[in-house]
């Protein structure tokens, strides 16, 4: 039986994690160039930025509403970590060192969520439930 902390945390934890993910991708929509600009010069192929928008923002949507939570949150947390290293891992750049460790930290909330799962309030909620009917009903 979950507390109504838990019930309500768990929303608003995979609000809180996802809407950076969200508002990132919706900001390189609107700044196309130069984000495909930046990635070229980090060695990433500006090809890929179609797909990180659409990673970010609907994969960011996904986790705030709770589907497919666990896999996406397991992609997302790939995706933290590849990203701090390919673009923050100066760690003579005070600011660099600390947009990597929030990738990080990033990371890790996703892995909880993998662990986890969505918790209340989740769409994922819906199929478990509906599954759990079926199979009293067969």
């Amino acid at each position: 039986m979950m507390s109504n902390i838990q019930i309500f945390s768990a929303p608003l934890g995979r609000f809180f994690i996802s809407t950076i993910f969200v508002m990132a991708g919706l900001n390189k929509i609107s700044g196309y160039e130069g984000t495909s600009g930046y990635m070229d010069t980090m060695g990433v192929p500006s090809g890929l930025l179609p797909l990180v928008i659409i990673l970010e923002v609907i994969g960011g949507l996904a986790i705030i509403i709770g589907w497919k939570t666990r896999p996406v949150a397991f992609i997302l947390a790939g995706f933290s970590i590849l990203s701090a290293l390919i673009f923050h891992a100066d760690f003579t750049d005070q600011n660099m060192m600390i947009m990597f460790m929030k990738n990080i930290a990033i990371a890790g909330g996703f892995l909880f969520l993998v662990a986890h799962g969505s918790g209340a309030y989740a769409l994922d909620n819906l199929t478990i439930n509906k599954r759990k009917n079926l199979s009293v009903a067969d």
